[in-house]
């Protein structure tokens, strides 16, 4: 096996340490809390098939997404670069692994991710005001989530500090409205007891959906390089994000029951607008629109806060790549990395068209590296065993293999429901064919390198 070089981008001007933990915390927050709780809530519900089983199911979700945090704040702490799963790969299996991971998530899974977010976005914006709502085949969600990749990518161009901050308001506003949803429930009037019929689905597929909605917290690794103490807030900031999201996510579902109980939890098509049209009859539908549309633009600033990173690691390494790897010195941002990624969310958008697609698009990819980062902390541990680790996995080794095994069935189960239940193979096959395109690609790099044009 190739041994790797030193992935650590070296470029002239470098990313400086202005994250404090409390806007790695409000990142991970920010990212993890979209839209997701508002969608699959009344989904999960049908595969718990009790109330309390719907709370254990989300209690077990923050807990399973903790042992796969465990294994990257080791990483994140031993290796505190910029680029996150990128230089973790890279060290661990060879460059190889490493340029496979930023090739697809530059080409397929960050901007898909963030088109999936600002599909949301453009859902419940279309809700609020919507022009052309009578015009068949109307454009106005492609619309609303283009403009809102356009804005926020320019926002995160023009300054690291006006990245972050739009990030920890967004994060503040969505968090206390999760909790004042809460709040309502306290005084929504009682639901009639009587049953309301759903279609159960199994709990491994209500699983898939809560650990689908817990997903964003490994982005801290992707602005380690940023943050002030990486040795002890990477930790830090994981905890204090899961936990968060956590405790939001087990108050909101208590809510939803409280109010609508746990049949009209199942049965519903929007249950936050239930509950809260229980108290406002008349506001209630606007009032979680906009919460919506600010849960969702807050995933998709720090999705493409986080993004570009990865790109930003990959060009300083690569020559193919190169004009990526530049960190401008007036903005403190990388321009490049950030228009590339917001050039290929924007296409994605045009072709996609909706986020259903888009979540089976990715969501393989997703987990395959999920998978790979965690098999990097056992690699790691054996081939760099002098490395200083600030941190170490906490239930070491139980709780990597256990996220690994999660993984793995993540991943089978979105291939199969691709294929058996969707009947569309095509959203497997061509990021896969995407991946394998990575392949000569690096070795093109390789040869750059060979013939004297810059690192591989």
């Amino acid at each position: 096996m190739q041994q790797p070089t030193d992935p650590t981008p070296s470029p002239t001007v470098a990313p400086a340490r202005n994250l404090t933990l409390l806007d790695s915390t409000c990142l991970i927050v920010g990212i993890i809390v979209g839209a997701g709780i508002y969608q699959v809530a009344p989904d999960v519900a049908k595969g718990a098939q009790s109330w309390w089983a719907v709370l254990v199911i989300w209690g077990l979700g923050g807990l399973l997404s903790l042992c796969g945090a465990f294994g990257y704040a080791e990483l994140g702490s031993a290796y505190p670069h910029e680029g996150g799963d990128y230089v973790y790969l890279s060290k661990a299996f060879g460059n190889w692994a490493g340029f496979l991971f930023g090739w697809l998530q530059m080409a397929v899974v960050r901007p898909g991710d963030i088109v999936v977010m600002a599909f949301a976005f453009a859902t419940y914006g279309r809700a609020i005001y919507d022009p052309w709502a009578n015009n068949t085949g109307s454009f106005t969600a492609q619309l609303y989530a283009a403009v809102a990749v356009i804005i926020l990518t320019i926002i995160n161009i023009i300054g690291v500090r006006q990245g972050k901050w739009t990030q920890n308001i967004l994060t503040a506003v969505k968090t206390l409205g999760l909790l004042a949803i809460v709040a309502v429930a306290l005084f929504a009037p009682a639901q009639p007891t009587a049953t309301r019929s759903f279609e159960p689905i199994p709990a491994s597929v209500a699983m898939i959906m809560v650990l689908f909605t817990f997903g964003g917290w490994n982005e801290i690794a992707y602005v380690a390089a940023e943050l002030k103490d990486p040795g002890r807030n990477i930790f830090r900031a994981l905890l204090a994000g899961l936990a968060t999201v956590t405790a939001l996510y087990l108050l909101v579902n208590g809510a939803f029951l409280y109010t609508l109980g746990y049949h009209g939890t199942a049965a519903t098509d929007a249950v936050a607008t239930d509950v809260v049209r229980s108290v406002f009859p008349t506001t209630g539908a606007a009032l979680i629109s906009a919460l919506v549309c600010i849960s969702a633009l807050g995933a998709v600033n720090g999705l493409i806060f986080a993004g570009a990173r990865i790109s930003y690691a990959v060009g300083a390494d690569h020559a193919l790549f190169r004009p990526l790897g530049r960190w401008s010195q007036h903005t403190g941002t990388p321009i490049r990395a950030l228009l590339l990624q917001g050039a290929i969310a924007l296409t994605l958008i045009v072709f996609l068209k909706n986020f259903v697609e888009t979540i089976l698009y990715t969501a393989p990819a997703v987990y395959f590296f999920y998978l790979s980062t965690s098999l990097a902390v056992i690699v790691l541990r054996r081939r760099a065993p002098n490395v200083p680790r600030p941190y170490r996995v906490t239930g070491y080794p139980f709780t990597t293999l256990l996220f690994i095994a999660v993984c793995a069935f993540l991943i089978y189960s979105g291939v199969s429901y691709a294929i058996v239940v969707k009947q569309k193979a095509w959203i497997v096959l061509v990021p896969f064919a995407i991946m394998l395109l990575g392949l000569p690609l690096y070795w093109v790099s390789r040869r750059m390198r060979s013939e004297g044009e810059g690192p591989a």
